[in-house]
């Protein structure tokens, strides 16, 4: 088993308090925004053999499990992270598998720097991802169902937005969202930003369903993100929910403090509210244009006491187990490898005492065996 010193980036929608807090350590002023815990090539997390990716490379079997190589290659299939949002994330998107093969070949083929700033693949994985809240966590997750969608545009009172709503109303859901979505990402930039500031006024005076939209605007003003967000489901999760998002689910993390487990992938294409490249094309081939319900999750409890949050893939199994002061330890051996993550109270898991924000990696078939008062969150695999 070994503890884990963990990358925090500095990401400039990151609070600048929370993962401090949740540490126990000062505040540097600086926005913290996410810790990586894992094997990802971008901040791989720390151990006394060297490197996470160093000691997995030097024999996948045994760190991984030969189950877990055969169906995953030898590589961690996740990546574990604590985010932190003190400002609305960029609208965004991931590719399916394919999608994500697809785009990695044909930009290698290209040669697009893996680096560029309008690079949209960065490997060719997918990047399916469960974020479960550690506070009250607020998101956006999802189209709304198109006429929704039209009466909350069409209840700002802004003449510009009159010929969304009125697409919205007009079309099937499917090219309703595709046309309307389309119309926004391509309006002319001067207008859009008229219509953003109109949007804004409306949305900070009329207050409830709109204050969401309203902080938005007010991290940033003008974007065309800010009525695109205004399509989506407003999600405000309690401590202990979650939310799954697969490929092609438009969405956001808007604030507040959350485990968030994915794919071990990079690919984002983004519809809005960020300064960074936006492939519109790319975006829209990409963009499931259905209306879903969020579908929040609540993990479902064994009688053993682990807590699981299901989701339909299998490169990643989020659970949790809540410690009782005095309670029995639980034996969580098992044949792929595992990270352990603390959030609450003092855990002791083998030789190691965690508090809030530690962690340790188990390797395959490593016995691993957990005790004390407090919450910790375990990442692993199916196979």
């Amino acid at each position: 088993m070994d503890r884990l010193d963990n990358t925090i980036r500095p990401y400039a929608w990151g609070s600048p308090t929370a993962i401090p807090h949740l540490l126990g350590v000062e505040p540097t002023g600086e926005p913290q925004a996410e810790m990586w815990m894992g094997a990802h090539p971008g901040a791989p997390s720390r151990t006394a053999r060297g490197t996470l990716a160093e000691v997995i490379d030097a024999d996948p079997e045994r760190e991984l499990g030969a189950r877990a190589v055969a169906r995953f290659g030898p590589h961690l299939p996740f990546l574990l992270k604590i985010l932190a949002a003190g400002a609305p994330l960029s609208l965004q998107v991931h590719p399916d598998l394919k999608q994500a093969q697809e785009g990695y070949a044909d930009e290698e083929r290209r040669g697009i720097p893996v680096d560029a700033p309008y690079r949209n693949y960065k490997d060719a994985n997918h990047k399916p991802e469960l974020v479960c809240a550690l506070t009250e966590f607020d998101g956006l997750c999802g189209f709304r169902d198109p006429v929704q969608a039209a009466d909350l545009l069409d209840g700002l009172g802004v003449d510009s937005l009159k010929p969304y709503v009125d697409l919205l109303h007009a079309h099937p859901a499917e090219e309703a969202l595709r046309e309307v979505l389309t119309a926004i990402l391509s309006a002319d930039p001067e207008e859009m930003a008229h219509t953003v500031a109109e949007a804004t006024a409306a949305c900070t005076r009329l207050g409830g369903a709109y204050a969401p939209y309203a902080d938005i605007a007010h991290h940033y003003p003008g974007d065309p993100g800010v009525i695109a967000a205004m399509l989506l489901n407003h999600v405000r999760l309690q401590p202990g929910e979650a939310l799954y998002l697969g490929a092609g689910i438009p969405h956001a993390y808007l604030n507040g403090l959350a485990v968030e487990i994915m794919a071990n992938s990079d690919n984002v294409l983004r519809c809005g509210l960020t300064p960074k490249h936006v492939d519109v094309p790319e975006l829209l081939r990409i963009v499931r244009f259905e209306p879903t319900d969020p579908g929040v999750l609540r993990p479902e409890a064994s009688p053993e006491g682990e807590e699981v949050y299901e989701t339909p893939i299998d490169e990643f199994r989020l659970s949790r187990y809540v410690l009782p002061e005095g309670g029995a330890a639980h034996d969580l051996t098992r044949d792929t490898s595992q990270i352990l993550l603390c959030t609450a109270g003092t855990v002791r898991a083998g030789e190691y005492e965690l508090r809030p924000g530690q962690s340790v990696f188990v390797p395959a078939g490593e016995r691993a065996q957990i005790s004390g008062a407090g919450t910790v969150f375990r990442a692993t695999v199916i196979v």
